[in-house]
C-alpha cells in the first residue's frame, strides 16, 4: 500500500445495540493512528453498512456488537459484500463476543475479532498488515 493513501476504516454498530462508547473510542484511536475513520452511528442494518462502505470506498469495515446478535449480523455483512462481488474489504469485529463464538465468526469470513481490552495499537497494526495483504482496489472501479 503506498504511503500517500490513508487506510479508510468504517466503524459500524449493526443491530439494535444502543451502546457505542467502545466503537467511538476505536474510531478515534484509529484516527490517531493515522487512518481515516467513518462512524456510521447506532442501529445500522448490514445492508446500510455495506452501502456506506461502498460509497466511502473503505479498506476496512469494523463491526461492534454488544447485544449478542453478532453470530447473525457479522456474517450477514460478509454475505452482502460477496453478493456485491467485493472481496477487497477487510472485515473485523469486536465488542462483547464470547470466545467460543470466535471460530464460527472467522469461518463466516470475519478476519479477526478483538475482544474487550484489546489495545487500539494492536488493532491498527493488524489492519495495516492485512490491508496490505488484501491490496485495496476502489469499489467504484470493480
Amino acid at each position: 500500500m503506498n504511503e500517500e493513501k490513508k487506510i479508510r476504516v468504517l466503524i459500524a454498530k449493526p443491530g439494535l445495540d444502543g451502546h457505542d462508547r467502545g466503537a467511538k473510542v476505536i474510531a478515534l484511536g484509529l484516527r490517531d493512528e493515522g487512518m481515516e475513520t467513518i462512524y456510521t452511528g447506532l442501529r445500522q442494518t448490514p445492508e446500510t453498512i455495506v452501502q456506506s462502505a461502498i460509497q466511502e470506498d473503505v479498506d476496512v469495515i469494523g463491526l461492534s456488537c454488544l447485544s449478542g446478535a453478532h453470530k447473525y449480523l457479522f456474517p450477514r455483512v460478509v454475505e452482502l459484500l460477496k453478493e456485491q462481488e467485493i472481496a477487497d474489504i477487510l472485515v473485523i469485529g469486536g465488542g462483547i463476543i464470547p470466545k467460543e463464538d470466535i471460530p464460527f465468526l472467522k469461518e463466516k469470513g470475519i478476519s479477526e475479532i478483538f475482544v474487550q481490552g484489546t489495545m487500539v495499537g494492536e488493532i491498527a497494526d493488524y489492519i495495516r498488515e492485512h490491508v496490505r495483504t488484501v491490496g485495496h482496489q476502489s469499489a467504484a472501479n470493480s
